[in-house]
């Protein structure tokens, strides 16, 4: 029996609203416009490439309705396979490490979707993504008809956003001056540069990555929030895919995310403050007229219990919370 993975939720995938935030950069002789990937139906930008991912295997042949489908994730594409999956009647198993939220487990679990908790970095990298990579490599031994989608390196992951994310941006904005968005597996950011190379557009991409973070390079350290940065190259990575790399810090990152809702009234997850800082660091160099599109990739209510929470801010970012 062929599956299809159309109709019901799954169309709701995409076509994320694009708001001017007037009063955040008020003042400003730039204009800059949040992309709402947030309000996709499982919460984050990550629907697109599950999606396409979940999509492309069942045209291959390669997910069947025995199929179990794994994933390694720190957490918002695991929320979206395991929605689809649950949509599908497939069994879903996300291999997370400590960082990933409490909540985003619960969503997971809500999903039907299954957990596997990798507590140990890899020996070599101290990092956990090697760890759970490995753990994903002895389940599918272990488990029949285990299907990986592999976002680290599947080219799905990118050709969701070229063919939706970065299309929709043009189709409201035009060629855009300047692109803001957070890396982690470098699907979102591959994918709108691919699109935005194919239409020849003067467009310059501004990548943001964690501090800590070794994707572009840079010194390896501690990261508090899963989703920015990334502790080895994904495969996804291509040398040209961005022009200019900021980093934020986790304090960078709260300080975006509070801004965000005192401003704009917008509750997004640590990435979009992320975002929003990286704005702020450039705004002197940023000419005037510019239009700026911000990928702001996930929900806030996934953090209320780091992000929101002025207890674990002053505990873990030993910051007060009333300077932000």
């Amino acid at each position: 029996m062929n599956m299809e993975l159309g109709g019901g939720i799954v169309e709701t995938i995409g076509g994320t609203p694009l708001i001017q935030l007037r009063q955040l950069f008020k003042g400003q002789p730039f204009r800059v416009f949040g992309k709402m990937e947030w309000m996709n139906p499982a919460g984050s930008a990550k629907d697109r490439p599950a999606l396409f991912m979940l999509r492309e295997a069942i045209r291959r042949g390669e997910i069947t309705r025995d199929s179990v489908v794994i994933e390694s994730s720190s957490g918002n594409l695991a929320i979206s396979l395991a929605q689809l999956c649950c949509y599908l009647g497939l069994r879903f198993i996300c291999v997370v490490d400590p960082r990933t939220t409490e909540q985003h487990k619960q969503i997971i679990r809500c999903f039907h979707g299954e957990i596997d908790l990798v507590t140990e970095p890899d020996r070599e990298t101290g990092e956990f993504l090697p760890a759970r990579i490995y753990r994903v490599g002895e389940l599918l031994r272990q488990i029949p008809n285990s299907y990986w989608t592999n976002q680290y390196g599947n080219p799905d992951n990118y050709r969701a956003h070229a063919e939706t994310t970065m299309k929709e941006i043009g189709e409201q904005l035009g060629p855009v001056d300047y692109l803001f968005c957070g890396v982690s597996s470098c699907g979102t950011i591959r994918g709108c540069m691919e699109y935005i190379r194919s239409q020849k557009w003067p467009t310059r991409i501004i990548a943001v990555d964690a501090e800590g973070s070794v994707i572009f390079g840079g010194p390896k350290g501690s990261r508090k929030f899963p989703g920015l940065g990334s502790g080895i190259t994904p495969s996804l990575h291509h040398p040209d895919m961005t022009d200019l790399v900021v980093y934020v810090s986790d304090r960078d990152c709260v300080q975006g995310c509070r801004e965000l809702v005192r401003q704009e009234a917008i509750l997004a997850g640590a990435s979009s403050g992320g975002v929003i800082a990286a704005i702020h660091k450039l705004s002197g160099s940023i000419p005037e007229g510019s239009v700026c599109a911000a990928i702001l990739p996930d929900r806030g209510e996934r953090y209320l219990n780091t992000v929101y929470n002025d207890e674990w801010v002053k505990q873990e970012l030993e910051s007060n919370p009333s300077s932000f």
